[in-house]
């Protein structure tokens, strides 16, 4: 079995071709992510009780927070540090 690629090592690699496989699950990735963030969303702005509507809220930001990582592993962007 290889060894598993660390994301440091995958950074170091420098920019990565995108082949139509790629292309094609990135595509799907942010199809997924774009349905669950509609009915997060929906989720949110129909809920009768604020317990819900918080948890629709962190869907919809977690959901958000994961397109922006796609679109940064896409485009072989290093990944900013997160708040403490």
């Amino acid at each position: 079995m290889p060894r598993p690629v660390s994301v440091e090592e995958l950074w170091a690699r420098g920019s990565m071709e995108e082949s139509p496989e790629l292309q094609l699950l990135f595509h799907r990735l942010n199809n997924q992510l774009g349905i669950i963030l509609a009915h997060a969303e929906l989720l949110e702005a129909k809920s009768g009780d604020d317990m819900n509507r918080a948890r629709a809220a962190q869907i919809v930001a977690s959901t958000l927070e994961a397109m922006t990582t796609a679109g940064e592993i896409r485009r072989g962007v290093a990944p900013t540090a997160e708040p403490q």
